[in-house]
């Protein structure tokens, strides 16, 4: 089966990893510009694989491949649509995971192929949260691989119980204002969802110099004993 591979970020690097390993798919390019999609109408895939392709994909160009793209998603579509999934969990206390779906014209819309939730425990950072929806959804695709290629129909998304975010949005988040009266935990929740080392996202302007802040929660369980 022939392929095109859009992205890519750090689980779709495992998965395109993966796929020039097998036998039943031959994977003919690698785009990650917007630039480039004309090159899926010159190959005629039968699949397209994204996994952190950061453009909107054309209708015509969805429509070319026989199977559809098959996005991987690091959220519980229909919930965090679009940017930073791994920051709203955290702050808005919506769902975590990571989904397989077939993209369409909207943002993170598609039937979904399969999805799994991934808790978020009081201690996490954007960071932690990332670095385990994205061991998920490797695992993932890898489980769905057989149902991707059989190109089953997948299951319409509830849009009405979702929520979906843009990159803008981060720029409302970032500056904290510290006079502002805010509940304790809602302040660490969003300090939690800002810290992403070595990222520099959330801080706070003493006369006219930045001062940023990022925050470190261990759980009494993983502290070392002492005397």
């Amino acid at each position: 089966m022939d392929a095109v591979f859009l992205g890519i970020n750090d689980a779709g690097e495992e998965i395109y990893s993966w796929l020039n390993q097998r036998e039943d798919i031959d994977v003919k390019a690698l785009l990650t510009e917007k630039e480039q999609l004309d090159l899926i109408k010159e190959l005629e895939p039968e699949i397209v694989i994204s996994a952190g392709f950061e453009h909107k994909v054309p209708e015509e160009i969805i429509e070319v491949p026989e199977k559809g793209i098959v996005n991987v998603h690091p959220s519980f579509l229909p919930h965090n649509r679009g940017s930073y999934p791994y920051i709203w969990p955290i702050m808005d206390k919506t769902p975590a995971g990571v989904s397989i779906h077939y993209m369409t014209d909207g943002i993170d819309e598609g039937p979904i192929i399969d999805q799994m939730e991934v808790p978020v425990k009081p201690d996490d950072t954007a960071k932690d949260l990332y670095e385990r929806l994205k061991a998920e959804s490797v695992l993932l695709f890898k489980e769905s691989w057989p149902e991707i290629k059989k190109g089953v129909k997948g299951r319409t998304q509830d849009l009405d119980v979702g929520q979906v975010h843009y990159m803008d949005e981060m720029d409302d988040i970032v500056e904290i204002d510290r006079d502002e009266k805010v509940r304790a935990g809602e302040l660490i929740d969003r300090l939690r969802a800002l810290t992403f080392p070595p990222h520099r996202n959330a801080f706070f302007t003493e006369k006219g110099e930045k001062y940023f802040i990022e925050v470190e929660i261990t759980p009494e369980s993983e502290m070392d004993e002492r005397p």
